[in-house]
């Protein structure tokens, strides 16, 4: 968490909240965010005066495009963003702070300091890590059945496991991978060398329809996730099997299991995912 729906919902709130503010000052209160450049007053001054042209995104990386440069951003577990005015109290857990000019900051969160920030020159971002090591992305013409189905005849792994591998398909994560799997009827446990093309094909359909989904409903809030304006997702509430042990299937009333998958908690139903 947050997975490519909760980084799309951020995306987009971003797109709102900071398009064309210029960067005064930036505060960096922990300096093992700051990746590229390793040294903290080089990522400032690379964006200090430069206004944000844009927000995108590549599977669970949040991108920031300013006048010259890219800043590129992985939340992992914890991390978020918020807009406040400069002047408002700076909570707990709070780690980079960018000033606007306008008297607003864009301020960076993250209880387990696991996120990242990298910033490149723009046009060479997709040449180095961590972006050119992504698969395609699940809504991208790339990402068919016959691509999916060779990814995955290479290996011997668990269909979850290479699922959740980034450069398989990027953005997955533990949540929407047993969701799909779910919905695609197959074990999570099933040799992805195993698995036939009419299968493949259901998952490509599946991925992209339960993703979709999410993002239409802001996201899953689990945890302590929240978009960029404080505000919760709901897709949680149509979670077929994740966080639902114990609790009857919705197919067909068997109990949803709790197992592990290559040190991953996994759900699914036992009758419906033979």
């Amino acid at each position: 968490m947050p997975e490519l729906p909760e980084v799309e919902t951020v995306k987009r709130t971003l797109d709102q909240l900071i398009l064309n503010k210029t960067v005064q000052d930036i505060e960096v209160k922990w300096d093992n965010i700051i990746q590229r450049p390793k040294e903290v007053q080089e990522f400032i001054e690379l964006l200090v005066d430069q206004t944000v042209q844009s927000v995108s995104r590549r599977g669970k990386f949040l991108l920031i495009y300013f006048d010259t440069h890219v800043l590129v951003s992985h939340l992992r577990m914890e991390g978020k963003y918020a807009v406040h005015p400069t002047d408002a109290e700076v909570a707990n857990h709070t780690h980079v702070l960018f000033h606007f000019t306008d008297g607003t900051d864009l301020r960076y969160q993250d209880v387990r300091k696991f996120g990242t920030m990298h910033i490149f020159q723009i046009g060479e971002e997709f040449n180095h890590a961590p972006l050119n090591q992504l698969g395609p992305e699940p809504f991208s013409d790339s990402f068919t059945a016959d691509y999916l189905y060779e990814r995955l005849h290479r290996t011997s792994r668990h269909v979850k496991t290479a699922l959740l591998d980034q450069t398989v398909v990027a953005g997955l994560g533990n949540i929407y991978v047993d969701e799909v799997l779910f919905n695609a009827g197959i074990h999570p446990m099933r040799r992805g060398m195993d698995l036939t093309h009419g299968e493949t094909e259901v998952l490509v359909k599946e991925t992209a329809a339960v993703l979709a989904s999410s993002i239409e409903q802001g996201g899953s809030t689990i945890r302590t996730y929240l978009n960029s304006q404080g505000q919760i997702g709901s897709f949680q509430k149509q979670l077929n099997v994740y966080s639902k042990e114990d609790e009857p299937c919705v197919t067909c009333g068997a109990p949803i299991v709790k197992m592990k998958v290559g040190q991953r908690g996994t759900h699914v139903c036992l009758n419906c995912q033979k």
